[in-house]
């Protein structure tokens, strides 16, 4: 779809996009195609595709997977979508984000592949969902802002390293990023985005239980950066227990959480869980 036809559509149909609904439409075929190459698809791949818009990555990734499933939140795109794929396209209208949580308790996901232009206001928690979830993914390819892209794939010690970081990479490892200018998008937003994928750890490196622990654990040291992870993580564990993990660890009293790396918060859930202390201090 080129932007001509986009803005004519729109148009005719009398829709006016809502920037809070971050419907912002990637409409050129190069970085579209650059998207649909980093997902890798093939003919026996199902797809999860958030916000399709008017469905310019849509009508590619029907091209190139065996199935999609959409979900649209805006009906007046809907109607849009209906017309233009008919039967070809699994669409459901909803919000994403509390759809997922619904679905992602009972429906497994591990075969699918979620390739999609995120909508802004909810890229974030809708990709965590997903990241997170039992049965996650096996593949993940979003565009979103650009500065929550290179929080993604940072690594510790940088400033872009923090809690969505440390979670969406507990299950997934950053394989491929490139950047997409705003010009790209109609309407054109205030910043730049980028393409990110995730490829899913052939191990998990945490059971379910763990990772319940690991997301309290990271949530809790990034609470507050400039204080040491260890007094803040005395909120929620004894301090001998702490203690012990830390030494165990090598971890020095005096570091912030943004100086350590995901292998040892996995390891000081895994020394924490083993414990059973999740008790504050007296």
């Amino acid at each position: 779809m080129k932007l001509s036809e986009m803005k004519q559509l729109l148009e005719e149909r009398r829709i006016h996009l809502t920037k809070s609904l971050g419907q912002n439409f990637l409409h050129d075929r190069n970085q579209l195609l650059r998207i649909l190459n980093a997902a890798e698809l093939n003919k026996h791949d199902r797809v999860l595709e958030v916000g399709p818009g008017l469905g310019p990555l849509t009508e590619l990734l029907l091209e190139r997977a065996g199935e999609v499933l959409a979900i649209e939140k805006d009906q007046r795109l809907v109607e849009v979508l209906r017309e233009r794929f008919g039967t070809k396209l699994n669409l459901i209208c909803a919000d994403a984000l509390e759809y997922l949580r619904e679905e992602t308790r009972e429906r497994d996901w591990s075969e699918w592949k979620l390739v999609s232009n995120l909508p802004y206001s909810v890229a974030s928690p809708i990709l965590l969902e997903l990241a997170l979830a039992e049965c996650c993914p096996k593949r993940i390819t979003v565009t979103l802002q650009l500065e929550v892209a290179q929080r993604l794939t940072a690594e510790a010690g940088s400033e872009n390293y923090g809690i969505l970081t440390l979670l969406a990479q507990l299950n997934y490892l950053p394989t491929d990023s490139f950047k997409i200018a705003a010009s790209c998008f109609f309407p054109q937003p205030d910043v730049d985005s980028a393409c990110v994928t995730l490829a899913r750890r052939p191990e998990r490196l945490l059971t379910p239980a763990q990772q319940d622990a690991f997301v309290k654990i990271v949530k809790r040291a990034f609470s507050q950066r400039r204080k040491m992870m260890l007094k803040l993580l005395k909120e929620d564990w004894r301090a001998e227990t702490l203690k012990s993990a830390f030494e165990d660890l090598g971890l020095k009293p005096d570091m912030r959480a943004e100086a350590v790396s995901l292998k040892d918060f996995a390891f000081l859930t895994k020394l924490l869980t083993r414990n059973s202390d999740t008790s504050p201090a007296p």
